[in-house]
């Protein structure tokens, strides 16, 4: 008579369940991490829009202190603030920062221009959610970033070997900074001829000092625009850390 065949051991049915139970989590931290890497995208992207955000406003700020600059040294006009980095409209600047939002799929959602240094402060909201995932609220949240451009003066008035002026809540001359680099300040008459308020051809013009670069102003070279310093050759524009 032969022996019964040996049964399995009843522990072998028994950790089918435990192996699916493990699988099960480990799937649902596959998601997860999916749904991480889904935020931190959405994240870097709404980073790269303020990014791109501040530094147009910035550089649109300083295209339009260089035009008012030249404008106030043809008609005699205060040009004083306006080298410093400062009396320009910020408006323009911050509409230019909500176009190139929306060209990286992102709202302006602030902009906030400040002074000493003059700069610009943006926030910005990713159009995009973030996405259906395993973690709730993620089909309705969008990602948000900040960033701030500074707008420096490269320049001087003066000859090389001048002192440039400091920076700070006083200028020389005992101007005080405005508290928006939209609105100037100091002296109404700096700049202007003592006979004719508004100015003439025979209204001496500073000459500029440009990170140690000089350029000798001339009436001519104003009202033909040759031989002009650029922009960028006036202020520098960066994204603050």
């Amino acid at each position: 008579m032969t022996a019964p065949a040996a049964r399995p051991p009843r522990d072998a049915g028994q950790a089918f369940p435990v192996y699916i139970v493990a699988v099960a989590g480990l799937l649902f931290l596959a998601l997860a991490f999916f749904a991480v890497g889904q935020a931190a995208a959405s994240r870097g992207g709404a980073q790269t829009a303020a990014d791109a955000a501040a530094l147009a406003a910035g550089q649109k700020y300083r295209d339009r202190l260089t035009e008012n600059l030249f404008d106030a040294l043809r008609s005699g006009a205060d040009w004083r603030d306006l080298l410093d980095g400062r009396g320009a409209d910020s408006r323009v600047a911050c509409d230019n920062a909500g176009w190139f939002a929306g060209r990286n799929d992102a709202v302006l959602t602030d902009c906030t221009p400040d002074s000493w240094p003059t700069s610009f402060a943006v926030q910005v909201r990713a159009r995009s959610a973030v996405g259906r995932s395993v973690i709730p609220g993620t089909e309705s949240a969008h990602a948000r970033a900040t960033a701030t451009a500074v707008v420096e003066p490269r320049c001087h008035a003066g000859a090389i070997g001048d002192t440039p002026p400091t920076t700070g809540p006083q200028t020389p001359g005992g101007r005080v900074p405005s508290s928006t680099p939209g609105h100037g300040t100091g002296d109404p008459g700096a700049g202007k001829g003592k006979d004719d308020p508004h100015g003439t051809d025979d209204t001496p013009l500073p000459g500029l000092v440009c990170d140690g670069k000089a350029w000798h102003l001339e009436p001519g070279d104003l009202h033909d625009g040759r031989g002009l310093p650029e922009a960028t050759d006036l202020f520098a524009v960066r994204l603050a850390r």
